[in-house]
């Protein structure tokens, strides 16, 4: 073989963007399994359906630990994610979990609940829509929840879609419960986003803008949304 040749056959095994067997593997947070293709996997997904996805990347680090302070460290707490993705935030929720909390995930697209499932053992994922979230608790018999955490693109959701999303938010949410979610510095200033932070203010009784993270694609702030009306 020439030098020629072995360049032109080095090039060939070099990995694609997509290609999961080239990805690193991670050691999945103090659960002791190890998964890979996050990456590949979200973007594959959102490629086929953008406006299901909303995101053109992974929660960066920061931005997830962000989403997850919100989520307690002691007691049993039940955690719910809702739009768990790839599971970079799933991650950092586990790292907070006390050893006696649950933790669920509620994701809508078919190739992200494989993947979680697959790659994260741990994790109890729900697949369907948050709109539905009291029938899907209530399979996996939970009917109160402690926090959530949420990166539903919820600017790309009809008005309505949102709103039964957070009736079914009051509706499982205890008392004390808080809800997290991020909002890209992009959706910020648009018409959706006003109106759904009008929403959020008739859902909950007290609402935080914490943040801006620079160091996410895009930049974003999460809201964390506490004292959910019970009617």
């Amino acid at each position: 073989m020439t030098l020629r040749s072995r360049a032109r056959a080095r090039r060939m095994r070099l990995p694609t963007a997509y290609d999961d067997a080239w990805l690193p593997r991670l050691a999945t947070p103090h659960r002791g399994t190890s998964y890979r293709g996050d990456t590949a996997t979200l973007l594959g997904a959102a490629w086929r359906n953008p406006r299901q996805l909303g995101t053109i990347a992974p929660s960066s680090r920061a931005l997830a630990r962000l989403a997850a302070s919100v989520v307690p460290t002691q007691g049993t707490p039940t955690v719910v994610e809702l739009g768990a993705g790839g599971g970079a935030i799933s991650d950092v929720i586990a790292t907070r979990m006390p050893s006696g909390g649950r933790q669920l995930a509620v994701e809508i697209n078919n190739d992200l609940v494989r993947h979680l499932s697959r790659s994260r053992p741990w994790l109890q994922v729900l697949g369907g829509d948050a709109a539905q979230l009291t029938q899907l608790l209530g399979q996996a018999a939970v009917d109160r929840v402690d926090a959530v955490v949420s990166a539903l693109p919820w600017t790309f959701l009809p008005a309505a879609h949102r709103q039964s999303i957070l009736a079914e938010l009051q509706a499982v949410l205890a008392p004390d419960g808080i809800l997290s979610t991020i909002i890209t510095l992009t959706a910020w200033p648009t018409r959706s986003c006003r109106v759904f932070r009008h929403q959020l203010a008739s859902t909950f009784g007290h609402i935080e803008v914490l943040g801006p993270v620079w160091a996410a694609l895009p930049p974003a702030v999460v809201l964390t949304c506490r004292k959910p009306s019970h009617g």
